[in-house]
Parts: C-alpha cells; structure tokens; sequence
C-alpha cells in the first residue's frame, strides 16, 4: 500500500513476515503509528471481535423470541465453535498459500492477499470463481445490513427522520471509508467499534434488567419451525462474520500468530451476546417477535442514545477486488484509488433502500451466503488441499494431537460441511426465504420505514393493536412483522 510503509523482511521457517519502518521520530510519526499504522495481535483481535458481531447484536434478542432461550444460548455456544473452527481453518490455508508463493520469490508487499486468491493459488481457477463470487455477495450484503442497521439506530434517536432518508445520509458516510486504504489502518476504526459494540450490548443488559418484565410477559419460543430456522440461521450469520479473515490475517506484522485470535475474539464476543439476548428476551418475551430491532422496545434515553455501533469494515474487501479488477490495487496514489473505489458504494446504498428488513435479511444473508462463505467453502478446500500424502507431509502447518492430527481434522471439517449444508443453507434458506418474502408481500419493497410507528400510533396511549407498520406493545398472540405461515 501507498501508505503502508515497510520494511525489512525476515525470514521465519519458510515463512516470510514483513515487519513496519521504524525510522522517524517525529510528532507526526508517533501519532500515525498510535493510531492509523496497526499490524500487532491486538490490532487483529479489535479487527475481529468488533467485526465478528456488530449491529447483530441488536437483532440477538430478536432471534432468541424465535429460537427460545435455551436453545438461542446453545446454538450461540455451538456456531461460536464452529466459527472459530472455519477461521482457524482459513488461516491455515492463507499460510500454505502464502508459504509456497514466496518461495517462488512472489512479493506480496504491495498486494493485500484475499481469499479467493487463496483458493486459485491452492486448488484452482474453478474454486476462484466459487469463493470469489460467494465471498464477494455476502460482503455486498453485509455491507448493506450494516448501512441498514445504522440507520435503523439512529431512528431511534431521533425520528424527525424517516428510515430511508437516515439510509441516504449513512450511505454518503459510507463513501468515506474509500480512503481507509487497508485493515492495516482501522486500529482507531476497530477499537472505537468494539468499545461501542461492548457499551451497546452492557447497556441492552442492564437497560432490561433495570426496566423488569412487561406485564404479562410470554416466552413461548419455538413455536414455529419457520420462525426456529430463521432465528438459527441469524446467530449462524452472527458467528460467520469471518469473511475477512485473510485480509485482517495479511494486515498483521506476524500472520502466523493469527490462529488463535478468532476465538479469542468470540469467546469475548460471547460475554456480550448471551447476557444482552438473554436479558432483552427475559424482560420483553414474545413482544420481540414484532421488534427486530432490540432498541424499539427499551425507552428513549441518554444511556440508549450513546450505543452506536461503526460501520465499514465489510466493504473494504470489496474495494480491493474492485481495484484488482480495474488494475489500480498496487496504485501509490491514495486519492486515485479512493476515487476509483466509489462506484462500490453505489450498489450497497441501493439494495439497503430496496430491501430495509433489518433482521430477516440477516438470516436470509446467514443461510445462503454465509453458509458457503465461511463454513463450507473452507472446510472442503481444506480437505481437498490436503488430499495426497505429499500434501499433507509438506503442509507448513500439521494438524496438532488434541485435535486428532488429519483424521480428526478431516472429520470435524466433513461434520461442518454435512450440517451446515442440511441444517443452515437446507431448513434455514427455506425458512429465511419464506420470512423474508413475507416482509416484501407485507411492507413492500422500497418501504419508507420499515416497522416505524404510524403516527396515530406514536401519538396515543395505550396504541391501538391494528396497522402494519405498529411497533409498540400490540397482543402477543399477533405478530404482524413475522407475518409467516403456520407450519
């Protein structure tokens, strides 16, 4: 990168790590260094845990009034290990690519190496074409969910403003994350979102604890196998946010340190979910079957008013398969290269004002993309890299004892592909495609506000129970915005 300076190379095993300029001492150096120049293992954590879960915290609630609590905590536990698994299985990967490339004498210093670059470098142009355009529509779409989820939030801080129009404004801030050339430079960008994700999720705990039970509280989840696999298939998505795994791995000092960092990341990341789903869920119940959003049910505060979650770390992959594409990735010029980075925001501001349904898009992106992206994509290029005894008797990296060396490995790697395969793209695409097109069968597409009080609603107490867009405290046994079929 233009401004990412390096320097000296050191030799490792076989393994080539790029280690950062120390050479100025100015004011000026100092400063870019604390705060834009990030390449250490905490560097790598921020990254992860900050980008692992981010604005689905606000929808975990959600997802537990679907699932139940008991099984909303153990599907968080298990795609928490099962996603810490698939990245560590991609950095696995990223090293063996990166391994024998450079000792080809390839120089990736002016080159953010990407995952389907991975597959085209270890199996071929067929698994490139596959990993790049699955990895390239989830980040599309995650994209859109985190531009969705802003300005769902700040609707409910301040509603002078529809939803659409919040869209429009967070799409042009959106347009700024062009100059943030790569995940080298997100320390400050990393460590200001986990600090927000980390006050959000303690504020929705305690915000519920303090605000009690509603009365006549019901928790009566599962009650439909529809609304089950979609609030599955939204956690399977929290905990497969992975999909830029390799570009934070090729942003560290030492990517080989990386393997451990993801579940470290989601094992911190789990002292924030499961105390902030369970704790909205115990307070608010079957009332959050019609609020996806957990912010809509907690009142208006100053404490509610400062959880924000950042936006842009989805979209910066994009922009690198996008310069690589027009042939300006190893431009020096930062301008040129956030200029031509813009056309990428386009399409991700458009389909977040076509498609505003913040929650079930989650889960329809989780079974469909998610699915292939970061759970079995990985798991089978694994198995197929490793498939000769040549393979496995070069790997840089042997499988350790504990997790039974390439048999054991192999099998947790087929169990992965098996069950997300049947239970997260199979029942969950068929019940996030049911849901999700029941919102577009309800709302419509284009839909102003989705799931914003009417104003003869925002304007009464208590409010009435009929109308579409009713987000307050209607009868439990009603839930007009999981307007799903009986099954």
């Amino acid at each position: 990168m233009g401004s990412e300076k390096v320097g000296e190379t050191v030799i490792v095993g076989n393994y080539v790590e790029m280690k950062p300029e120390d050479k100025s001492n100015g004011m000026k150096s100092k400063f870019s260094k604390l705060f834009w120049h990030g390449g250490s293992v905490y560097d790598a954590w921020f990254s992860c845990a900050s980008n692992q879960v981010a604005q689905v915290l606000l929808t975990l609630p959600y997802s537990f009034s679907q699932l139940g609590m008991l099984s909303g905590i153990l599907l968080q536990l298990f795609y928490g290990l099962l996603g810490s698994w698939t990245a560590y299985i991609i950095s696995i990967l990223y090293v063996e690519y990166r391994t024998r490339k450079e000792r080809e004498k390839v120089d990736f210093r002016n080159h953010v190496i990407q995952w389907f670059e991975v597959l085209d470098g270890l199996l071929g142009k067929h698994w490139r074409n596959v990993g790049l355009a699955f990895n390239c529509t989830f980040l599309l779409f995650g994209s859109v969910i985190q531009l969705i989820a802003c300005a769902s939030n700040i609707y409910y801080i301040n509603d002078n403003l529809d939803k659409r129009t919040w869209t429009y404004i967070f799409g042009a801030c959106c347009a700024t994350t062009v100059f943030i050339p790569s995940f080298h430079n997100y320390r400050i960008w990393s460590f200001l979102g986990l600090l927000m994700t980390t006050y959000t999720a303690w504020y929705l705990t305690v915000a519920s604890l303090l605000h009690g039970q509603v009365e006549g509280v019901r928790h009566s989840g599962p009650t439909k196998l529809v609304l089950y696999f979609t609030g599955a298939t939204n956690i399977l998505y929290t905990f497969g946010g992975h999909a830029v795994t390799v570009e934070i791995m090729h942003a560290m000092w030492k990517p080989q340190k990386f393997k451990a960092i993801y579940l470290m990341a989601t094992l911190y990341v789990m002292t924030l979910t499961l105390p902030s789903a369970a704790a909205v869920y115990w307070a608010f119940g079957d009332m959050l079957l019609d609020h996806s959003n957990a912010f809509s049910l907690l009142p208006r505060t100053p404490f509610r008013d400062m959880a924000f979650i950042t936006f842009g770390f989805a979209c910066t992959p994009l922009y690198f398969v996008w310069e690589k594409a027009i042939g300006m990735h190893e431009c020096k010029s930062l301008c040129k290269r956030a200029a031509v980075r813009l056309p990428v925001v386009i399409p991700i501001w458009f389909l977040a004002i076509i498609f505003p349904f913040f929650g079930p898009i989650n889960s329809t992106v989780g079974s469909l993309l998610v699915s292939f992206t970061v759970y079995i994509i990985p798991a089978l290029a694994y198995i197929f890299t490793f498939r000769s005894a040549t393979a496995r008797e070069n790997a840089v990296d042997q499988p350790p004892k504990y997790f039974g060396r390439w048999v054991g490995t192999f099998t947790i790697n087929v169990f992965i592909v098996v069950w997300v395969l049947i239970v997260g793209f199979g029942f969950g695409g068929w019940a996030s495609m049911i849901n999700f097109i029941d919102q577009i069968d309800t709302f419509g597409m284009f839909t102003k506000c989705y799931q914003c009080p009417a104003p003869a609603v925002a304007a009464s107490s208590p409010p009435p129970s009929h109308g579409l867009n009713a987000t307050a405290a209607a009868p439990l046994h009603h839930h007009p915005f999981n307007h799903t079929r009986s099954l």
